[in-house]
């Protein structure tokens, strides 16, 4: 294993733990909002600090961007990008779907890639170039090739409401397109997970760079393909990703173009 992507490992794992201490009572854990649908925890913010130590101990100079202590202020080519808990929603409810994410990304380019799931203690891991695993298991995307017959993972853009109603159109338009359309409320294991066959692709809007920067190099490590709705690969910090094997992706792309804002920017 690459050494960077050991301590990333080291720091998910922490993180992981201290999310599984916490999930053991519920009841004792400050809620907060940010904004209309949006928590934050405790919890979040320990598996954050806990996480940023693990990482700033081994590489001091190392820039970071992380969802709840924001963007570090020093220069460096590498940049740690870290979700302390993807689905904070979901953890608040005991409903067992989340995970710890972080991504090194060099000169821009996301090099290392760590999932980790703490409930089912399952580890996702990718570096640029070595191919994804799941456990030490090498994984790959899907075979299926016909949207028609593919479950396809995505999530609401909770934050806004009022783009609810387009939306609503692209859910009705997937959900005759597809065999089934999940929202489990954590992309960054949505992605792990079609990274890992289990879901045939991915789309969503309104997310943030720390969301999909680990799924997207696990995606692109186990064969697949990763972009925004446009099919351009541009999508980091454009706030839209899709994902998926190459004849899913191929078959998302014209149904969720219409939809995307880089064109409504560009235009």
């Amino acid at each position: 294993m690459h050494p960077m992507l050991n301590i990333a490992v080291k720091a998910a794992r922490r993180g992981g733990q201290i999310i599984n201490r916490a999930s053991l009572d519920l009841d004792l854990i400050q809620v907060s909002k940010k904004q209309h649908n949006d928590f934050v925890t405790e919890v979040d913010k320990a598996s954050e600090a806990a996480i940023i130590d693990t990482l700033k101990t081994a590489y001091p100079d190392h820039a970071i961007l992380a969802e709840e202590s924001g963007k570090s202020d020093n220069e460096s080519e590498f940049q740690w990008i870290i979700d302390p808990l993807d689905g904070t929603t979901n953890f608040i409810h005991g409903f067992q779907y989340y995970c710890v994410s972080i991504a090194l990304a060099h000169k821009g380019i996301v090099t290392q890639a760590v999932v980790y799931d703490p409930t089912r203690n399952d580890l996702f891991t990718a570096s640029r170039g070595r191919g994804a695993y799941l456990n030490d298991r090498r994984i790959r995307v899907g075979r299926r090739d016909r949207l028609a017959d593919g479950l396809i993972g995505t999530g609401f853009p909770f934050r806004e409401k009022d783009g609810l109603d387009a939306y609503s159109r692209l859910f009705s338009e997937m959900t005759s397109a597809c065999a089934g359309l999940r929202r489990p409320g954590a992309a960054a294991l949505d992605l792990a997970n079609v990274a890992a066959g289990r879901l045939d692709g991915f789309f969503e809007q309104g997310i943030n760079a720390w969301d999909v920067a680990a799924g997207s190099l696990l995606i692109t490590e186990s064969g697949g393909l990763v972009g925004n709705y446009t099919g351009d690969s541009e999508f980091l910090h454009l706030g839209e990703i899709v994902a998926g094997n190459p004849k899913m992706y191929a078959q998302m792309v014209p149904i969720l173009s219409k939809y995307s804002r880089t064109k409504q920017q560009a235009a």
